[in-house]
């Protein structure tokens, strides 16, 4: 019921970016050229040449809920696969939670079973919902299959899915994408939901080891956070 986010690798580094925009004069790395990729890499954005940012990428295993995989989708300059329910039954009832509803009282209490002098809260409510919404998808594809076939009652039942369903989605951006989805998503005035699965995605490349991508980090947060 949380969403989780894994790195599952990651291609290239700052000398990398550097490299790819010395290939119009000369990618010979020499220990003065090294020296100067902090200021290329700067250079580089602060000037909109982010073409050699693109030779860089970062491979994240998403574990989040429909609506947030929605906020992942929008970025087509991502490369995405997920799961998905019209090619097979989802089995396990994953589901997300937004744990700031907890403790907020519904001001008219439904009847949804159990003591009826028990006043539950928005995050309680949800869940029965949710529970219920999942019983009726497996429901619905049993008995759909035998009428309409195993295809359209597969692609049909996921209209009982709701939007805190959890799906597990593969996600890649390069470098220059990356920072687009970080100033879009890592926001104030972004959805809390992805603005949790932006900054943890920002923590894991930011804690690489010998932190390959310092100084394209550096120039997102400065270029990127403070102007988004």
């Amino acid at each position: 019921m949380n969403n989780t986010v894994e790195l599952l690798g990651f291609y290239g580094s700052d000398e990398v970016i550097a490299c790819s925009a010395w290939t119009s004069t000369s990618r010979e790395l020499t220990d003065d050229k090294k020296s100067r990729i902090p200021s290329l890499i700067d250079m580089l954005w602060s000037n909109g040449h982010e073409t050699p940012f693109e030779k860089a990428t970062v491979h994240f295993l998403v574990n989040c809920d429909i609506a947030s995989h929605i906020h992942l989708l929008k970025h087509r300059i991502a490369s995405i696969n997920a799961e998905s329910a019209r090619y097979k039954e989802l089995k396990e009832d994953k589901y997300y939670l937004p744990k700031d509803w907890r403790g907020i009282t519904l001001k008219s209490q439904l009847e949804i079973g159990g003591p009826q002098n028990k006043m539950i809260d928005w995050y309680e409510r949800l869940e029965v919902f949710t529970v219920e919404a999942n019983e009726l998808y497996h429901q619905s594809l049993e008995e759909l299959t035998p009428i309409l076939g195993r295809k359209r009652a597969k692609e049909s039942a996921r209209f009982f899915k709701t939007y805190n369903s959890e799906i597990t989605a593969d996600v890649m951006f390069n470098m220059r994408s990356f920072a687009n989805f970080i100033k879009l998503r890592n926001n104030e005035h972004a959805q809390l939901e992805i603005r949790m699965i932006a900054q943890k995605m920002w923590n894991l490349v930011e804690d690489l080891e010998g932190s390959p991508f310092e100084y394209t980090l550096q120039v997102i947060k400065n270029k990127i956070f403070k102007n988004g």
